[in-house]
């Protein structure tokens, strides 16, 4: 099967107590089966906080937050779990984050958390190159080989449309979503036809509305909030600073969600979600690589959040067509 991965994921390092935004700080870490069980027999001290700090809901196992970080998280930035038991011994989530794997039976992709600050630099920095391997295992996919073949005939267009400057960046970012519905309109069975960027963007022009930055930050204050820093940040819209890195973060975006749309043939909602967060990004204060990181821990992280968006993504004002271009422009 093939492999697939950005060049910069085999870079990737943890920096510990050098990390801006830990990924101990604010989440309380869901705890795999296997995990908790061995948490709950350990013995000593180690054993002893673990047992005080876990707890049950839903059916699942989840670390308690203790002053809004985690109970094994130290003062000096490292983990109490691997500084004494090494790195094997963390539970799955720990073990795995920031790194992405998206299994399609015949198709591995492996990517990056934007959520993550350190991953967050390398995404936005670096030049998106997908490095493709052969390797053995794989699956007969499960999903609909017809629509998975659009959706991978048409990702490496989106890609190059985010890089082509011969458009800018907000335009750029225009295209994506007319590209997006381009794509949506093949998935839902319509004649396939060659994608015209300039008409597309004349085509844009003419459904783009004024663009309220101040509607679709209060859409987003209305979600689920994690951090308070987030929720500043939506109550200090500024005005949009149009830095290539957005395209970056609309490049890491398609790569990981736009296969995503095999599963409910919707892809067009993955699109606006996605630009949603870009428009944001550009105008809340801060740097646009700590926006991002928000964004994507705040969103990404959320499945409710995700849910939320992705399900009004048509129907909510502040998602409209004609605000999305308008705020993309």
């Amino acid at each position: 099967m093939e492999l697939r991965y950005p060049s910069y994921y085999k870079t990737f390092a943890c920096i510990a107590g050098d990390c801006p935004d830990s990924c101990c700080h604010e989440w309380e870490v869901q705890v795999d089966a296997a995990s908790a069980g061995r948490y709950r027999s350990m013995a000593g001290p180690l054993g002893d906080a673990l047992r005080e700090h876990l707890y049950d809901e839903d059916g699942e196992t989840y670390l308690r937050n203790v002053e809004n970080r985690c109970p094994m998280w130290r003062s000096d930035g490292l983990c109490r779990i691997q500084a004494e038991q090494g790195h094997e011994a963390l539970c799955t989530v720990c073990q795995q984050f920031p790194r992405l794997r998206h299994d399609y039976g015949d198709l591995l992709e492996l990517g990056l958390e934007l959520s993550c600050p350190e991953a967050a630099r390398l995404i936005l920095e670096s030049r998106l190159e997908l490095v493709t391997e052969v390797v053995p295992g794989g699956e007969e996919p499960e999903y609909d080989g017809e629509i998975m073949d659009i959706l991978k005939k048409s990702r490496p267009y989106a890609l190059a449309l985010l890089e082509n400057d011969r458009y800018t960046v907000p335009e750029r970012l225009r295209l994506l979503l007319m590209f997006g519905y381009h794509i949506q309109g093949a998935i839902d069975g319509a004649e396939p036809a060659a994608f015209d960027p300039d008409a597309a963007l004349r085509e844009a022009g003419q459904f783009a509305g004024p663009g309220d930055a101040g509607l679709l930050a209060e859409y987003y204050l209305g979600l689920d909030l994690l951090t308070r820093r987030w929720q500043d940040r939506l109550n200090a819209v500024t005005a949009p600073r149009w830095e290539e890195a957005l395209c970056r973060m609309a490049q890491y975006g398609v790569c990981r969600h736009w296969f995503q749309a095999v599963s409910d043939w919707d892809l067009a909602c993955r699109v606006k979600m996605l630009l949603s967060g870009c428009a944001l990004a550009a105008r809340l204060p801060g740097a646009l690589r700590d926006n991002a990181q928000l964004w994507s821990k705040e969103i990404e992280n959320s499945a409710q959040n995700l849910d939320t968006i992705l399900d009004g993504a048509y129907a909510e004002p502040a998602l409209t067509d004609a605000n999305l271009l308008g705020l993309l422009a």
